[in-house]
């Protein structure tokens, strides 16, 4: 990380892969750009992270990605590193942190559409594990996006496994707001 002017912190692997893919359609070296991306393992690990990269340690610049679930973690823990008090959604976007509503997986869902992500499941060979799941008594009668979004984040490392190849499946014009705002608000602009 010696060349690491700007840290991206998310979640997880899952959204390191989504904005790694995404840079790479765009003809983005974010390495070259100085930017690393960093997956910390959850959001309750953010003030860790804030501290090691923000202005109390490395003081590199910092931007992120997070659930509309775990925007008050984000927000809180800017707040202590002294980078905004009383920060709001536009307060966060500010300071480059971007949210997903509900999460990551919800966002390249509707963005794609239920048959596209259909489409890359069959491509992987797994349509009909999927349509297993809609079959359970649990799921059946559900709307095919909660379907989805229940088959990515069940089984071992869907979520990351997926989050590339559905990022990757995306039209250039359909990308998820927040993917599109953080990598607009990235070193080197929006490179399309």
């Amino acid at each position: 990380m010696s060349d690491t002017r700007t840290v991206v912190l998310v979640e997880g692997v899952s959204d390191k892969s989504a904005v790694e893919v995404l840079a790479e359609r765009r003809g983005r070296d974010l390495a070259a750009g100085g930017v690393s991306v960093v997956a910390m393992g959850g959001a309750t690990n953010i003030g860790a992270h804030v501290g090691r990269y923000g202005p109390a340690g490395h003081g590199l610049r910092l931007a992120g990605l997070c659930d509309a679930g775990e925007e008050g973690d984000y927000r809180r823990a800017l707040e202590r590193a002294g980078l905004g008090s009383d920060l709001d959604r536009s307060g966060l976007e500010a300071l480059g942190f971007f949210v997903c509503v509900a999460d990551l997986e919800d966002e390249l869902i509707r963005a794609l559409g239920v048959a596209a992500v259909e489409r890359v499941l069959d491509a992987e060979g797994e349509l009909g594990s999927f349509r297993t799941l809609q079959r359970q008594p649990a799921w059946r009668g559900r709307a095919a996006h909660d379907q989805l979004r229940r088959f990515m984040g069940a089984g071992g490392g869907r979520k990351v496994r997926y989050s590339g190849l559905l990022t990757a499946a995306l039209e250039p014009g359909r990308v998820p707001r927040p993917l599109d705002m953080l990598l607009a608000h990235l070193p080197g602009g929006r490179g399309r």
